[in-house]
């Protein structure tokens, strides 16, 4: 059972108290610098509630400031003045720009849909003519009633639509939210993709500013944009300074390259985005600071930028401060080292500290403040887990090697041990690639794919970022370009010959591998390459059978870059890697895992690799999930998908079951007979 709850941490004492736990609240915001909340509330019929509480326990007297007619979220708020605010969030909206609610819809006569261009489908869901946009509004506090202290906030009209009539998305579908826009007492900002472009063969993505007078009506003009030169990639991070006068995003610089390098990019007058440009500005600085930020925002004083990154399989913060006078000398300092930061703000409007968020892979919540004048230092407020004691984890279990890779470079990777840790003993392999392939283990906590539940079964886990992983500079994500079994694989074979001949307590005849995504892929071409028999076992999640098949997902700029053109172009390309080219091969016991609405890498990839192991008589199981994605996000799901995976491998390297019941079924072949009867024609009865 999961339970969501909004809570208030006092950052002196470390103790938080209840506001609420009602499972339909979510997005609290301050309101002002005082001691009241916002919140949204699903509510009857697709509306949502806005609701005022108190800072303190059970929410104090809460009341609803507004409704709209239609879900929405990812609420931000900027002040106006005294006892008037302006808010934003994101929903959908119909072609003709109104907010819409899908529980208003008139189901058709037909279930037919007619598509004449790109997405048919995305992510989770097929596509219609509905849009994600940005909405916006105004909130006013009355005077006090006599039986109040304070007075109440008010919605004070319906939202409008920023970019009604613009022909512009925003949130960019799936996975944008609040890191797509961002409001000040000026007007939006925000980012989009370019709506002349084909979205499945273009990443191209630019940067807007709308200027809004009166939060109350519509804006008086259109959106500008901004143009920064021989930056034509995808864009993300737009903030706001302080005094919403200057701005901030990040810009990739190559259209059709997901994994590209974000660029930092300031406008120093929001109003004229002519003045955009590049932070540092020469592309001198990569060898120099040659990571990608995820997120930018500024100090209170609006002196610094501060980025998030990935550095060394790790979420670090950086900070960058503001000189006009020499831009091209600016590298940015760490100021975070260690785990994941996920979220930073400042610890209040006017304070020069930060109020961190972070996790890493012990620890799943940690809070900090953090002073930026003293590097690599913080004050820890809260830990969810108590260091991992609460998990029965600690850091000792946590260790890293670097090992030769396939080329003149070497190899990080994390090594996880179970809490039992013996040195005297030796423990099974459980070998994790990583999806993307342009993604990272990193000490970050997470609920899918985290190392510790397979530690804990009795394993030593080995997570290395091998070629193409983020967070060791952009040569090295680049590396996987028409290499996809090539370097990654020889990175793969070089660490489990390092494993054996270095660490002792390993033993690598009892080694099982597993991977989702790209690490799918990787499981489905180690099965027909040499490694492949030297592993007892495979877990293959939502991988790649066939090169070809890609041609069904529906972002084609990913395989259209990463192999080196378009199908037609590049046929050897696609070919040279493509795991069903060694299906001779396959031997190796083998869960296969493919999830019905996955849309990214259609479940035919998984059912044909399950077909092919059957086929050929290999040990093999096949575990499907009909409302599942690329991800398994139920909870129930999840517990199902973790008994069936630790129980796969458990059996092949000497451990004894997670839980006897998997929940799974079995269907059998028909006796012999019965299929005889078949071919003859008869009628038969399976009991």
């Amino acid at each position: 059972m999961t339970t969501s709850e909004i809570k208030v941490l006092d950052i002196n004492t470390g103790q938080s108290c209840t506001i609420t736990k009602d499972e339909k609240a979510s997005e609290p915001n301050w309101l002002g610098d005082g001691k009241e909340i916002i919140w949204l509330k699903s509510h009857d019929k697709g509306t949502t509630q806005m609701v005022v509480g108190e800072a303190e326990e059970d929410g104090g007297r809460f009341y609803v400031a507004g409704t709209i007619e239609a879900p929405i979220a990812n609420l931000k708020l900027t002040s106006l003045g005294i006892g008037s605010l302006a808010i934003a969030v994101s929903g959908q909206a119909k072609p003709d720009g109104s907010i819409h609610n899908p529980e208003n819809v008139t189901k058709p006569h037909s279930s037919g849909r007619l598509y004449k261009s790109l997405f048919v489908r995305y992510s989770t869901k097929l596509s219609d003519q509905n849009r994600n946009a940005i909405f916006y509004g105004s909130l006013r506090k009355s005077a006090a009633h006599i039986t109040e202290s304070t007075g109440r906030w008010r919605l004070t009209a319906d939202l409008t639509n920023a970019l009604a009539g613009t022909g512009l998305e925003s949130p960019i579908p799936p996975f944008g939210g609040k890191d797509h826009f961002d409001i000040s007492d000026k007007g939006l900002i925000f980012v989009a993709k370019d709506p002349s472009l084909n979205p499945a063969t273009s990443t191209k993505t630019d940067f807007y500013f709308i200027r809004i007078s009166n939060f109350t009506s519509i804006p008086s003009s259109m959106p500008q944009r901004a143009v920064v030169k021989s930056l034509r990639g995808a864009s993300t991070s737009p903030v706001f300074s302080p005094d919403g006068k200057q701005a901030a995003f990040l810009q990739m610089k190559i259209d059709g390259y997901e994994s590209d390098r974000y660029r930092i990019i300031l406008a120093p007058d929001v109003s004229d985005l002519s003045t955009a440009v590049e932070l540092p500005a020469a592309e001198k600085h990569a060898s120099a600071w040659s990571l990608s930020p995820s997120s930018v925002f500024w100090s209170t004083d609006c002196s610094y930028l501060y980025l998030q990154a990935e550095d060394t399989g790790r979420g670090r913060l950086f900070r960058l401060p503001i000189f006009f006078s020499g831009p091209d000398s600016l590298i940015p300092e760490i100021i975070v080292k260690n785990g994941y930061v996920s979220d930073v703000q400042p610890a209040s409007s006017y304070s020069s500290q930060l109020f961190v968020s972070s996790t890493s892979l012990i620890d799943n919540s940690l809070y900090s403040i953090v002073d930026p004048s003293m590097v690599n230092e913080s004050r820890l407020i809260s830990s969810n887990s108590r260091n991992g004691l609460a998990f029965g984890l600690s850091e000792d279990q946590v260790s890293e090697i670097w090992y030769p890779g396939a080329g003149e470079y070497k190899v990080h990777a994390w090594v996880f041990r179970p809490s039992t840790y013996d040195k005297n003993e030796t423990y099974p392999l459980a070998l994790l690639i990583h999806g993307g392939p342009q993604g990272a283990w990193s000490d970050s906590w997470s609920t899918r794919w985290n190392p510790a539940v397979f530690a804990e079964q009795g394993c030593v886990v080995v997570a290395p970022n091998v070629t193409g992983s983020t967070s060791y500079g952009q040569e090295f994500v680049n590396g996987i370009k028409k290499q996809w079994g090539g370097r990654p694989y020889e990175d793969i074979v070089q660490g489990f010959d390092y494993i054996k001949q270095n660490l002792s307590y390993i033993d690598t005849d009892r080694a099982v591998a597993l991977g989702a995504s790209y690490g799918g892929y990787m499981m489905n071409y180690i099965q027909g390459q040499p490694l492949g028999r030297k592993l007892k076992a495979l877990v293959t999640h939502d991988g790649v059978f066939s090169m070809i098949n890609q041609l069904s997902s529906e972002e084609q700029y990913f395989p259209n870059h990463d192999l080196g053109g378009p199908l037609w172009e590049a046929r050897s390309d696609w070919e040279k890697w493509d795991p069903s080219r060694f299906v001779g091969n396959w031997g190796t016991p083998h869960l296969i895992i493919h999830n019905d609405r996955d849309y990214r890498l259609a479940n035919t990839e998984g059912l044909a690799a399950f077909n092919v192991l059957q086929e050929r008589g290999v040990d093999s199981q096949y575990l499907t999930f009909p409302d599942e994605n690329h991800f398994v996000l139920n909870p129930e799901n999840s517990l199902m998908w973790h008994t069936v995976v630790l129980n796969w491998i458990n059996k092949y390297v000497g451990l004894p079951p997670y839980k006897q019941d998997d929940g799974g079924y079995e269907v059998k072949s028909l006796p012999q007979k019965q299929l005889e009867d078949l071919k003859l024609g008869k009628k038969s009865i399976v009991t």
